[in-house]
């Protein structure tokens, strides 16, 4: 295990080195760059609205269940900057955490949150650079979507790999086209149209007259674009994981950012949905996790459990 003040550096003999540097190139520039609010760019990604502020905390915390409380080393692939408060919970019982990124930005945004608790490594999360059975639990947060599918089971393989005997971890990723999401499809597009005709009317009255400028800006034609993003759907995962690797699937969020923006406001009662759908996600788990929007696997590392512990009910 390297030392606190080191940053190790890995490559990967082979993959798609391009499109890794592609993402890379959009944390280092872009994603990970504090912006003049104090927000990492990328949290615009994230619904930070206080309607929806406690139905996105307690969704973070669910990762906790699925955790050691306390050992060693915990491992974060694809950790970025750590970059909400919830996900310091995970490691705070151990002595270490170990950070795994493509950007040293990321890193050392990191290093600065965790201070002496971070351990950093430049590293592909498809490639750790570490010996078996050595981390006592891990997550992987947002990040293995970013490889091609044809990377993503030799992902799971190695975050399998570095666990240490009965350790698990939780995975964090989102299903290419969730079916619930589709089903309200329609009702999002719907409540988008109303909310741009409304913000267009009250530009014409002056009510706003700020906005046209954020609009401008907004449309730079030199604005960077996104990362590669592949995502999937729990039938691949069950043809590429199911009798290979041990897990299960929770719910994390069933609800896209989109979604919340759209349909979730204070005056509408957003807090009191939020609330009622954290509990049905609660008490139907296995229903959202397959079609909710963004789902957990969770691993268990146990071979007495190999075949066994997957479960999937479509």
């Amino acid at each position: 295990m390297p030392a606190p003040e080191k940053v190790a550096n890995h490559t990967p003999e082979n993959g798609q080195e391009v499109v890794k540097q592609r993402v890379r190139l959009f944390y280092d520039q872009v994603g990970w760059q504090i912006e003049a609010d104090g927000v990492y760019q990328n949290a615009r990604y994230e619904d930070l609205r206080p309607v929806s502020r406690e139905y996105v905390h307690r969704c973070h915390l669910r990762v906790n269940r699925h955790l050691r409380p306390k050992g060693k080393y915990f491992l974060d692939a694809g950790s970025g900057p750590v970059q909400y408060i919830e996900y310091l919970t995970y490691s705070q019982g151990y002595s270490y955490r170990v950070c795994v990124d493509l950007s040293l930005v990321a890193l050392l945004e990191a290093r600065k949150r965790l201070e002496n608790h971070a351990l950093c490594v430049v590293a592909d999360v498809s490639c750790l650079p570490f010996s078996s059975d050595v981390f006592d639990s891990a997550v992987s947060l947002h990040t293995f979507h970013h490889l091609p599918l044809s990377e993503q089971p030799r992902a799971y393989q190695e975050l399998v790999r570095v666990l240490a005997p009965d350790a698990g971890a939780v995975v964090v990723n989102g299903w290419t086209e969730s079916s619930l999401m589709r089903r309200f499809h329609w009702l999002v597009r719907l409540s988008e149209y109303i909310g741009q005709r409304f913000l267009r009317l009250r530009d014409k009255r002056g009510h706003y007259p700020e906005r046209s400028k954020t609009n401008q800006a907004g449309s730079n034609p030199q604005k960077p674009a996104g990362t590669y993003i592949q995502k999937l759907d729990a039938a691949w995962l069950n043809a590429n994981l199911g009798g290979k690797i041990p897990y299960r699937l929770y719910p994390w969020r069933s609800v896209s950012v989109r979604f919340l923006r759209a349909i979730v406001h204070r005056a509408t009662g957003g807090v009191l949905f939020l609330r009622i759908l954290y509990h049905l996600e609660e008490r139907f788990p296995d229903y959202f996790a397959v079609h909710g929007q963004y789902p957990m696997i969770v691993i268990q590392k146990n071979p007495t459990l190999k075949g066994k512990f997957h479960e999937l009910d479509g």
